[in-house]
């Protein structure tokens, strides 16, 4: 089994994959400090309690874009699965070509996302990734990475309202019964939301007509992004595996 492993601003994803199936999956903080033990014994009890075996594992995945928690978390897996894992990076097969004037600044995990994309939809496709940032990154028909846009992701639009003005609370972010807003929390709810669903339509539009690619699929992943799409037409596919999917399919062309 392959142990796919998504390192992100605000989540540790884990996938467990058994070839192409998802036998599991599971969230850790990424944020609380931990050694490799504490990381070791986190992630083998989570793999036994999906009633799966440690055992079975003979590979591991893993994207970053955190740093500082890198060797903790590769020596657990070294230490408690007795494995090697492989690091996406400068210098791993993926299938797709960064044709951006810096490859290198393109972060692994928009790399990965994009992976997937586009051996499951094909190209052209614009990739949307609804996480700690909002990402928008455009693939040619050819596999090419050639543009990415980055935005505040929802959570942090709503914790620089609530940080920054004294009177405003913490919210949940959900979409509120209506944008004609009567009250603080809903009111901020409308404009985290439609404001978001507005940025997203918007920014489909205009690589559209930049790129002259009319026939853009467009594919969303990340904790908001089955909300947006579901409040827009412009977005064509759900995915919210894509990610590990894609660490699925690079693993693949790196062993």
């Amino acid at each position: 089994m392959l142990l796919a492993i998504d390192v992100g601003n605000t989540n540790i994803t884990i996938g467990i994959y058994d070839h192409k199936e998802l036998k599991g999956h599971f969230r850790i903080t990424t944020k609380i400090p931990r050694t490799s033990d504490e990381y070791g014994i986190t992630i083998t009890e989570l793999i036994e309690r999906q009633e799966l075996s440690i055992k079975d594992v003979n590979g591991v995945i893993i994207a970053s874009v955190v740093p500082n928690i890198m060797y903790s978390l590769t020596r657990s897996i070294v230490k408690y699965l007795k494995l090697e894992p492989i690091i996406v990076g400068p210098g791993t097969k993926t299938g797709i070509k960064v044709a951006t004037k810096n490859p290198r600044e393109i972060g692994s995990d928009r790399i990965v996302d994009a992976v997937a994309a586009y051996e499951l939809y094909g190209g052209p496709i614009l990739v949307l990734d609804f996480g700690t940032a909002t990402t928008y990154d455009l693939v040619t028909e050819e596999g090419h990475f050639v543009a990415g846009i980055t935005a505040p992701g929802v959570r942090i639009s709503a914790k620089a309202l609530s940080d920054s003005a004294a009177k405003l609370p913490e919210i949940e972010i959900v979409r509120p019964e209506s944008i004609l807003a009567q009250d603080t929390v809903s009111s901020m709810q409308a404009g985290l939301m439609y404001g978001q669903i507005g940025q997203t339509e918007y920014i489909i539009k205009e690589v559209k007509k930049e790129s002259g690619y009319d026939k853009l699929k467009v594919v969303a992943t990340g904790g908001l992004g089955r909300t947006i799409a579901d409040e827009t037409e412009l977005i064509d596919e759900y995915n919210a595996d894509l990610t590990l999917e894609g660490l699925r399919i690079i693993y693949g062309k790196n062993r």
